[in-house]
């Protein structure tokens, strides 16, 4: 892995777990039964989790 690699992954990881806290401070449960979005830990760890691997999936490649 390369320094650009792991800079897109880690600018993907930052803008998901802020998202995902967005997203529970905005939306979040009422009830408090959701699993992801109950807790603020929980909504931006799998924020994060998911921005990281979406900013993954625009890395290129090395070709062999």
């Amino acid at each position: 892995m390369n320094k650009k690699v792991i800079l897109i992954t880690t600018i993907g990881i930052v803008i998901g777990a802020i998202a995902g806290y967005l997203y529970y401070a905005e939306i979040g449960c009422i009830s408090g039964t959701c699993a992801i979005t109950s807790k603020p830990l929980n909504s931006t760890l799998y924020g994060s989790l998911m921005g990281g691997l979406l900013a993954n999936t625009f890395v290129k490649s090395p070709k062999k």
